[in-house]
C-alpha cells in the first residue's frame, strides 16, 4: 500500500495488487497524483514473489527513496520506505488485509499464564491522580491527554486514527510491541476480533518470531468486564519451554484496555516489553486506560459524523438531481419547440421558417454543452494541463464565441485587451470555459439593445498577477447577494440559470491559485474580476508542510 502523506493528495490510500506492475504518475490509472510536479509516467513499482521494486521513468523531477535518488536499477522497497515523486510523499506499507491477522497470536490459559498484577475500570474518575506522585504524574498524564484530544480532533478516518493513537502510545510508553483489536460488528457479541494496527518496536529477527502471544484469558477478561489490566510473570511461568514463542520474546510485562464504542466494547489496545528489570506501572495501566477511552470517544464521534456525511451526502444528490432535472427539462422544451418549428417548415418547404426555427435548436445546443461541461467541472478535480498562455489572445477567443449571442440579442460587446500582458502558465481549456461562464452571465443579465459588455485585460508587474475583467451594465447584484452568487445551483435568473456558471468559475480559478472577485452597484452593473498569477510555483494548493515522521509497522513475509 502507498500512504500519501504530503502532497495535493495528502490523505489517499493506494491498495497495490499483488500480481500487477503498477505506474505511479499523473495518467496513471491505478496510481494517479495530481501533483503537477509529477510527470505524466513518472516511476513504476513491480512485484517479485511478495517483494516490491521501484524504478524512476526518467522523470521531470526525479524519484527519491529515504531522500535518496532512485536512477538505474530498480531497488527493492521495505515497509516504512518513504517515496518521494515531485512535492507528492509517500510511505510503502503492507495493506490491512495483508497478513495482519496472522501477526497476533491468541493463546489459551494451558500455553500461556499471567498474574493479574492491578486492574482498573473503563469508566474511573480518578485516571490522572491515583499515583505516588499526582503533581508530576498529573503534569504528564495531561499532556498525552491533550495530544490525544488534539490527535483525535483532526482525524475522521478510522485507520488514521488508531495509527496515530498508537504513535502516541510508541512514544509514551516505549513498549516492544503492541496492537490494536477491533470487532467487525461492534454489537453482535460473536463478532470476531481483527487487528487493526499491529507495531514492533523493532523487525523481528527470524521469520518464526512475526506472531505476537497474548492470554486470551486477559482479552477475555477486559472485553467483558470493560475492565483495564497490567499483567506480569509470564517469563517465570515454570510451563513454558526453551523455544517456546512467550520465551522467544522474552515477555515480562503487558497492558491491556478496552476501547468502548457507545454501550459495547469494540476492542482491545495492548502493549507489552520484554526489558529485564522493567514492569509496567499503575500509573500507566491508568494512562493507557483513559487513551482507550478517549479511543473509543473519537470511533463513536467518527461513525456518528460519517453518518451524518451520508445523510447530508444523499440530500445533496437529492437537491443537485432536482435542481438538474429541472434545467434540463427547460433546455429540453426549447429543443422540443426549436425541432416542431423546422420540422413543420421542411415539410411546408418553407426555408424563412426554417431559419427561424434553427438558431432555437442551436441556442439551446450550447446551453445543454455548457451545462454538461460545468457539470463536469463542478463535479471532480481537473487535472490541470499547464502551459504558457497569451492572455489577450485567450479573451479573444472566449468573446468570440459569445458574439453571435451577442448580436442575436443586439448586446455590445467591447473589448479593451492590453498588449504587454505576458504569457502565463495556465490551463488553457479551464481558464477559458471560466471566462465563457462569465461572459453568458453578463449576457444573460444585461438588456437587449442597449446592454453592453466589456472585457479588458490587465498586467500588475507589482503583484505578479494578470487580471481579466468581465463587466456589464445589468441591474447589478445587491450587497447581500454578492458571495451566494459563487454558490452551486444558486441563481437569480430563474428558469434561465443552471447556478453552475460561477461556482466553476469560482473553481477553476482557485484551482490555479488566483481568486474571483465580484464589484458591483445595484442599477449600475456588476464587474467579475480573475487575477491569476504568473508564477507557476504558485500554481494549485500542494501542501508545502512537511508532517512529522510516523512509526511504521514492520511484518514479516511468512505472516
Amino acid at each position: 500500500m502507498l500512504d500519501v502523506l504530503q502532497g495535493p493528495d495528502r490523505g489517499k490510500k493506494f491498495t497495490l495488487p499483488a500480481d500487477e506492475p503498477q505506474l505511479i504518475g499523473r495518467s496513471s490509472e491505478a496510481l494517479p497524483l495530481t501533483d503537477t510536479t509529477v510527470s505524466r509516467r513518472h516511476a513504476e513499482l513491480t512485484p517479485d514473489d511478495g517483494r516490491w521494486f521501484l524504478r524512476d521513468l526518467d522523470s521531470a523531477n526525479g524519484t527519491f527513496v529515504n531522500g535518496e535518488r532512485v536512477s538505474g536499477d530498480p531497488i527493492e522497497l521495505t515497509p516504512g520506505d518513504q517515496v518521494r515523486c515531485g512535492s507528492t510523499l509517500m510511505v510503502f506499507g503492507v495493506t490491512p488485509d495483508d497478513g495482519k491477522a496472522g501477526l497476533v497470536q491468541v493463546v489459551d490459559a494451558g500455553d500461556m499464564d499471567v498474574t493479574v498484577e492491578h486492574r482498573v475500570n473503563a469508566n474511573e474518575d480518578s485516571m490522572i491522580l491515583a499515583v505516588p506522585d499526582p503533581v508530576r504524574a498529573a503534569s504528564d498524564h495531561l499532556r498525552v491527554i491533550y495530544e490525544l484530544t488534539s490527535l483525535t480532533a483532526r482525524s475522521i478516518e478510522r485507520q488514521q486514527l488508531l495509527d496515530g493513537v498508537m504513535d502516541l502510545i510508541f512514544a509514551e510508553f516505549r513498549p516492544d510491541h503492541g496492537f490494536i483489536l477491533l470487532k467487525a460488528d461492534v454489537a453482535d457479541p460473536r463478532s470476531s476480533l481483527d487487528p487493526i494496527v499491529v507495531r514492533y518496536k523493532d523487525r523481528p529477527a527470524r521469520k518464526d518470531a512475526g506472531k505476537i502471544p497474548v492470554s486470551r484469558t486477559i482479552i477475555q477478561h477486559t472485553m467483558s468486564r470493560g475492565e483495564g489490566i497490567l499483567s506480569t510473570n509470564a517469563m517465570s511461568d515454570t510451563r513454558f519451554q526453551a523455544g517456546d514463542s512467550v520465551q522467544a520474546y522474552g515477555i515480562r510485562s503487558a497492558i491491556c484496555v478496552p476501547v468502548s464504542v457507545g454501550p459495547h466494547v469494540a476492542g482491545v489496545i495492548c502493549i507489552d516489553s520484554s526489558l529485564a528489570n522493567f514492569t509496567f506501572t499503575e500509573s500507566q495501566l491508568h494512562l493507557l486506560n483513559a487513551i482507550g477511552q478517549h479511543t473509543g470517544l473519537a470511533l463513536t464521534s467518527a461513525e456518528l459524523f460519517s453518518s451524518r456525511m451520508q445523510t447530508e451526502r444523499l440530500a445533496a444528490i437529492g437537491q443537485t438531481v432536482a435542481w438538474l432535472s429541472h434545467s434540463i427539462k427547460n433546455i429540453l422544451q426549447g429543443l422540443r419547440g426549436g425541432a416542431d418549428a423546422v420540422e413543420l417548415a421542411l415539410k411546408k418547404g418553407d426555408l424563412k421558417l426554417a431559419n427561424e426555427g434553427w438558431p432555437i435548436l442551436t441556442r439551446n445546443l450550447d446551453r445543454i454543452y455548457g451545462l454538461t461541461l460545468n457539470m463536469l467541472a463542478y463535479s471532480k478535480r481537473r487535472e490541470l494541463e499547464i502551459e504558457m498562455t497569451p492572455v489577450s489572445r485567450l479573451v479573444g477567443e472566449a468573446a468570440q464565441l459569445v458574439q453571435d449571442q451577442c448580436d442575436r440579442k443586439r448586446v455590445g460587446l467591447v473589448l479593451d485587451l492590453a498588449e504587454d500582458v505576458p504569457p502565463i502558465p495556465m490551463d488553457p481549456d479551464a481558464v477559458h470555459q471560466a471566462l465563457v461562464n462569465l461572459l453568458v452571465n453578463a449576457l444573460e443579465a444585461v438588456p437587449a439593445r442597449t446592454g453592453v459588455i466589456t472585457v479588458r485585460s490587465r498586467y500588475l508587474p507589482e503583484r505578479h498577477q494578470a487580471q481579466i475583467t468581465v463587466s456589464d451594465n445589468g441591474p447589478g447584484i445587491p450587497e447581500d447577494r454578492r458571495e451566494q452568487v459563487f454558490e452551486a445551483f444558486w441563481s437569480t435568473k430563474g428558469r434561465r440559470g443552471t447556478g453552475l456558471g460561477l461556482a466553476v468559475t469560482r473553481k477553476i480559478v482557485q484551482e490555479h491559485g488566483g481568486e474571483v472577485t465580484l464589484e458591483s452597484t445595484v442599477g449600475q452593473g456588476a464587474a467579475f474580476i480573475i487575477s491569476l498569477p504568473s508564477d507557476r510555483a504558485k500554481l494549485g494548493s500542494a501542501d508545502t508542510e512537511l508532517p512529522r515522521p510516523q512509526p511504521t509497522a514492520e511484518f514479516d513475509d511468512d505472516f
